[in-house]
């Protein structure tokens, strides 16, 4: 492990980060004498819904859980929105120095 602190952090950074959607749904369970069964009381059930190898899977997340990973899926998505901006800032200075040293304005 490291012994920059900056750099430990950003190593828990990423290894909290979880791809895909977090789903919260309400639904009936299925008991024929559930409270449920009315369509008014439903069940909450939470949801990881991730792409893998093209395919879409999803996992239940126990309701003691849904925070944690609602916070890391969102990590996540900061991540990658964070990582596309500074891939087009790249994309814009490669534009620029690749334009002979005449053209550029």
């Amino acid at each position: 492990m490291p012994s920059d602190p900056v750099l430990r952090l950003r190593g828990r950074f990423v290894r909290e980060m979880l791809p895909g959607s977090f789903v919260e749904r309400q639904r009936q369970c299925g008991k024929p004498t559930c409270r449920c069964q009315d369509g008014r009381h439903l069940h909450t059930q939470y949801q990881l819904s991730v792409l893998s190898e093209g395919q879409r899977k999803t996992y239940n997340v126990p309701a003691d859980q849904a925070e944690e990973v609602r916070r890391r899926v969102e990590l996540h998505r900061r991540f990658q929105r964070v990582a596309t901006r500074i891939a087009n800032l790249n994309l814009g200075r490669w534009l620029r120095e690749k334009q002979p040293a005449g053209k550029r304005s």
